[in-house]
């Protein structure tokens, strides 16, 4: 009897984490405003590169949670070089759009402040 109250609290448990962790996915557009915020100040944009920008992080979101659904539909493990071109992809708009010293502050200082950051359990 012990085990199976042990059983069935283990498996309300998961569910419930599991249902936590699909509520904190964010959506494309909250990613990029979120971004955005942690972009805009620091490097000092105009109105002009802030639009540029935004647009740059929509793509490289779209493509990194289409990705992501691909990944997570086939149960096969991630490729990081996927993630790693898309990534690439996103830099190379983004040296378009930023001057040279914008450019190395963002990659230097900002990059790491708009990445997911991850629990360690």
């Amino acid at each position: 009897m012990k085990s199976k109250i042990t059983l069935v609290f283990a498996l309300l448990m998961f569910s419930g984490m599991i249902t936590f962790a699909q509520q904190q996915r964010q959506s494309v557009e909250d990613r990029v405003k979120n971004a955005m915020e942690k972009i805009s100040a620091p490097l000092k944009l105009d109105a002009d590169q802030i639009k540029k920008t935004s647009a740059v992080f929509t793509t490289f979101y779209d493509a990194q949670s289409k990705k992501m659904e691909e990944i997570r539909g086939s149960g096969s493990r991630p490729d990081r070089s996927v993630f790693e071109k898309i990534t690439t992809e996103r830099d190379e708009k983004l040296k378009e759009i930023f001057s040279a010293d914008q450019y190395k502050k963002f990659k230097d200082e900002v990059e790491e402040t708009i990445r997911p950051q991850r629990r360690n359990s």
